[in-house]
């Protein structure tokens, strides 16, 4: 990005996209927020989220392909697992992804103002990650959530790339996969890192990209296969987003 470009950009971010986009945040939230209390949390949980993200992504001139959802069936449940290479997977997930879902987020997460409550409204599960029982224990309870097409999003390696590669998954997230006996679809996201990377507090302009695998069944009991099959589905996600966009 040439200087002058970059004056306009950082001038449009200034004057036009935060405060347009802490805006959308506040109504999508608070519309959420009471949606979810009067109405159906899958219909106020999904919606207004899906609206703002894809309208995030038009604003900051990232625009979206998606491919691979013809492995996506109408009515099935699934556990959908994702590399993560930026904030921006969270717009591109809940803006096209096209089915009822929950997140996985973190307890500290739960009373932000406006996200942390219209998350809590829309039914996302909020676990303490160092209680590990205790996540498990509320997972469990929330199993029958899980049903009629509404899925569970997932980061196995726990947090933003911090190198654009796709780092170590963590077992847990398999494990709830396991528990909970769904099917799960590897999610494969590119270009978020070089919009926004973990170490960059703007976006830039650029593709993005989501890619649905064919699902897999992950149901095995024995620990060195377990240990094999998230590998497999690591490799099939690294072999995607090597791809160029």
């Amino acid at each position: 990005m040439n200087p002058f470009i970059k004056i306009l950009w950082f001038a449009y971010l200034i004057f036009f996209l935060i405060p347009v986009g802490i805006f959308t945040t506040i109504i999508c939230a608070t519309t959420t927020i009471i949606g979810c209390a009067i109405g159906n949390n899958n219909i106020w949980g999904y919606y207004p989220g899906m609206f703002w993200s894809k309208l995030i992504c038009f604003l900051s001139f990232c625009p979206v392909t998606v491919e691979g959802k013809e492995n996506i069936k109408k009515g099935q449940s699934y556990i959908f697992a994702s590399n993560h290479t930026s904030i921006y997977d969270v717009f591109v997930i809940y803006g096209y992804i096209g089915v009822n879902f929950k997140w996985i987020m973190k307890k500290e997460l739960e009373n932000i103002p406006f996200i942390g409550w219209a998350c809590k409204s829309a039914g996302f599960l909020f676990i303490n990650r160092k209680k590990g029982r205790e996540a498990f224990k509320t997972l469990q309870e929330a199993k029958e959530i899980f049903s009629g097409g509404t899925s569970l999003v997932i980061f196995p390696e726990g947090t933003r790339t911090p190198d654009g590669m796709v780092g170590k998954f963590k077992r847990g997230a398999f494990e709830i996969a396991q528990s909970m006996e769904l099917p799960i679809i590897p999610v494969c996201l590119q270009g978020g890192f070089n919009v926004m990377p973990k170490t960059r507090f703007y976006p830039t302009p650029g593709p993005l990209k989501i890619s649905f695998l064919p699902s897999l069944e992950f149901y095995s009991s024995d620990h060195d296969d377990f240990i094999v099959q998230v590998e497999k589905i690591r490799e099939q996600i690294v072999e995607v987003t090597n791809n160029s966009l």
